[in-house]
C-alpha cells in the first residue's frame, strides 16, 4: 500500500517543500487550506496545476486547525499513513498582538490532531513543528536536554504543543515526534521574516524600488539553515522505529547585522547606507541568542546540514534579484 501524508501548513514555506519530497518519494499528498477570499498557494500552485511533476498524487482539502470537527473528518476520511502538523500562526512578533488566537492553533491545534489519531485506531505516525524559541533564555549551544525557557506567546504555545504530543506518544503509545528546527529559511520564506525581509529588501534596492529597508534588533544571534534540507528531518524522524525528539540546526550562529552586511555586500552595496533602525520592530521580550547542537540528529538520523547561512543569503537574494 502507498504511504498517504496529510500535511497542515501547506500553503507554507515547509509545507510546499515537504509536499515535493514527498510526491517525489512516491507518496499520496493531502494538504489542508484554510478557507478565504484572497488563496494564499503560489508556493504549490506548480503541483496543483502541473500534474507532470504531481501526477495524480496531489489533493487539498479545506480544514482549520482551530476547528476539531474538520481536522477529525479529514483525518478518518483520507486515512493517512503519516500526518506532519506545519500549521500555526508562526510569527513571534505577530504572537503579541494576537496571543490567543495563537494559543488556539499552534497549541490547541496540536491535540486536536493528537485526539483525532487516538480516536481513529489507526497506526498513523505524527510529526510536529516545534521550534528553537522553546530555549528563549536557554543560553547556546541548545540540545534536546537543554532548558526550555520561552519568551513570547508563540514559544509558549509552542512548548504546550512539544509536551502535549511527548505526552499523547507516552499515554497512547501514538508515533509521534517533535522536531526542534531553528531558523530555517529560502526565497520561499514570508516576506515579514527578517531574512528574506534583507534579499527583498537589497533586491528592491538594487532595482531602484526601494532607497532605504527598516530592521528592528540587529544584535540578535540566530543559528539559520536552508528550508529544503530540513524538511527532509521530518520525514526522517517518521521513518525511525522509534518516535523521538530532535533539534535540527547547523550549529553555527550569525547576527541580523552579520546577516544583513553579507547580503548588502553581495550586491556591492554598504548596508550601513541604506539600514534604518525603528523600534516597532523589537520584540517586548527578545531572544538574544539560538545556535542548535544537531548532533542527536546526526548520529541516530544520518542528517546534516549542508548550506551555511552565507550560501543561503546568496541564494535568497539570486532568487529575489531574479524575480
Amino acid at each position: 500500500m502507498s504511504k498517504k501524508a496529510l500535511i497542515s501548513g501547506i500553503t507554507g514555506q515547509d509545507g510546499s517543500y515537504l509536499a515535493e519530497l514527498l510526491i517525489h518519494k512516491g507518496y499520496e499528498v493531502h494538504g489542508i487550506v484554510r478557507r478565504s477570499s484572497n488563496f494564499n498557494t503560489q508556493r504549490i500552485d506548480h503541483l496543483y496545476n502541473n500534474r507532470e511533476i504531481s501526477g495524480n498524487s496531489f489533493f487539498l482539502h479545506y480544514g482549520d486547525l482551530t476547528d476539531g470537527v474538520s481536522i477529525t473528518n479529514l483525518v478518518r476520511s483520507i486515512e493517512p499513513t503519516e500526518i506532519y502538523n506545519l500549521g500555526a500562526q508562526s510569527h513571534v512578533m505577530v504572537s503579541f498582538s494576537v496571543p490567543e488566537f495563537t494559543a488556539q492553533v499552534d497549541a490547541v491545534g496540536t491535540i486536536r490532531f493528537l485526539e483525532a489519531i487516538r480516536s481513529s485506531n489507526r497506526d498513523i505516525r505524527f510529526y510536529q513543528a516545534s521550534t528553537s524559541e522553546l530555549f528563549g533564555a536557554t543560553p547556546p549551544p541548545q540540545n534536546e536536554k537543554s532548558p526550555f525557557q520561552p519568551r513570547s506567546p508563540y514559544a509558549a504555545a509552542k512548548l504546550y504543543a512539544y509536551w502535549v504530543t511527548k505526552n499523547y506518544r507516552e499515554a497512547y503509545g501514538i508515533h509521534a515526534s517533535n522536531g526542534i528546527l531553528f531558523n530555517h529559511e529560502s526565497p520561499r520564506r514570508g516576506e515579514t521574516f527578517v531574512t528574506r525581509k534583507i534579499s527583498k529588501g537589497v533586491a528592491k534596492i538594487v532595482s531602484g524600488e526601494a532607497k532605504t529597508l527598516e530592521l528592528g534588533n540587529l544584535n540578535a544571534i540566530r543559528d539559520w539553515g536552508y528550508a529544503p534540507e530540513y524538511v527532509e528531518s521530518m520525514w526522517m524522524m517518521l521513518q525511525q522505529e522509534q518516535p523521538d525528539d530532535y533539534v535540527i540546526a547547523t550549529g553555527i550562529g550569525a547576527t541580523v547585522r552579520e546577516f544583513c552586511e553579507t547580503t548588502f555586500a553581495l550586491a556591492n552595496l554598504d548596508w550601513k547606507e541604506y539600514v534604518h533602525i525603528n523600534s516597532k520592530y523589537e520584540r517586548p521580550t527578545e531572544v538574544e541568542a539560538l545556535i542548535g547542537d544537531f548532533s542527536k540528529a546526526k548520529e541516530r538520523l544520518g542528517w546534516e546540514p549542508k548550506t551555511d547561512w552565507r550560501k543561503l543569503a546568496k541564494i535568497m537574494l539570486d532568487a529575489d534579484l531574479e524575480k
